[in-house]
């Protein structure tokens, strides 16, 4: 049985798609968890599925050796897990890490590619414009890491967050972030905690609720801004 089409357009790449378009991917979707932590794709080896997020938070990182990762980009509803696939790469040069547990809707790669065989279709056409926002995402990224500060990158990074989840409360623990940000986690418990004191957010055994959502945009850099009139742009959202 494949996926339900209403909950597939939780996905906007999928939510672009046309009903006989959408309905032609269906039978080779299938529903599947994504808890924290779970790796999808490991740089140099062969990429088996896809995914399509319905919710939570899949992190691109680059391993740089000795237990240093750097983000590179995150994918949520807005894109796909997988894109090396549909630029005709057996093997992502980075992995894929499951950063803010949620659903997403996965194929298997042989399948993909045969949805994508048709460089004209509606599928591809998605894609096209889902890679552009994605590469707007990981070059805004790299100036923000040099720039910016922590604080700064953290509010953007809770933002983007919050965008991809249907609640202003979701699981995050200071390590992943730390992570993330390429900091200290001292260093994060200190921003956490000084967002906290400033009402922007509530951070209680590895839950974050955002509390003042204005607020805290008005810590986060442009960056944030940025990437998403980009995003919006891309899915004719106005």
């Amino acid at each position: 049985m494949g996926a339900d089409p209403g909950t597939s357009r939780r996905n906007a790449v999928l939510a672009g798609l046309d009903e006989r378009a959408l309905a032609s991917l269906l039978p080779d979707l299938r529903g599947t968890p994504l808890p924290s932590g779970l790796v999808l794709h490991e740089p140099g080896q062969a990429i088996r599925d896809v995914y399509f997020p319905l919710v939570g938070v899949v992190s691109i990182v680059a391993d740089l050796g000795d237990d240093q990762v750097v983000e590179t980009a995150t994918v949520g509803r807005e894109g796909m897990v997988g894109v090396s696939v549909y630029l005709g790469s057996d093997a992502p040069t980075e992995r894929a890490l499951v950063q803010v547990p949620g659903v997403a809707l996965a194929m298997t790669a042989e399948d993909f590619r045969e949805h994508i065989a048709d460089v004209n279709g509606p599928l591809t056409a998605m894609l096209r414009r889902s890679a552009q926002a994605l590469f707007t995402q990981v070059s805004r990224n790299a100036a923000c890491n040099r720039v910016h500060t922590v604080r700064q990158r953290a509010a953007r990074w809770l933002l983007m967050t919050a965008d991809r989840m249907d609640s202003p409360s979701f699981e995050l623990t200071q390590h992943f972030l730390a992570q993330m940000l390429a900091v200290r986690r001292t260093s994060v418990s200190e921003v956490a905690q000084s967002l906290a004191e400033d009402g922007c957010l509530t951070y209680t055994r590895g839950l974050i609720t955002i509390t003042d959502r204005p607020r805290l945009q008005a810590n986060a850099c442009d960056c944030y801004a940025v990437i998403r009139r980009a995003t919006d742009a891309t899915f004719g959202v106005r």
